[in-house]
């Protein structure tokens, strides 16, 4: 994994669509590929490379499997940009 990995699932608009979804809270699988105009197996496919990435987590319920964000590599992604802006101070 790591931040190569990261920045190349983040570099994808239907991923980066897919992360501004779960936002909101879990979705299924279903839930999020009625959201696009593409086949299930290309969403299926978005979703293991944000896992990949460890963006996301998922569960499974029953039949149903749910995403929801990992929200710690995101914060840790975000401090490492505001970290390449720099400080001020200095």
């Amino acid at each position: 994994m790591g931040l190569q990995s990261t920045l190349k699932a983040l570099a994808d608009p239907t991923r980066r669509e897919i992360l501004n979804m779960l936002k909101g809270g879990c979705l299924s699988a279903g839930e999020i590929v009625e959201h696009f105009d593409i086949s299930g197996a290309a969403i299926s496919r978005h979703l293991s490379v944000l896992k990949e990435a460890d963006l996301i987590r998922d569960r499974r319920e029953g039949k149903f499997i749910y995403y929801e964000l990992n929200a710690s590599v995101l914060e840790e992604i975000m401090l490492w940009i505001k970290d390449l802006g720099g400080n001020d101070n200095d």
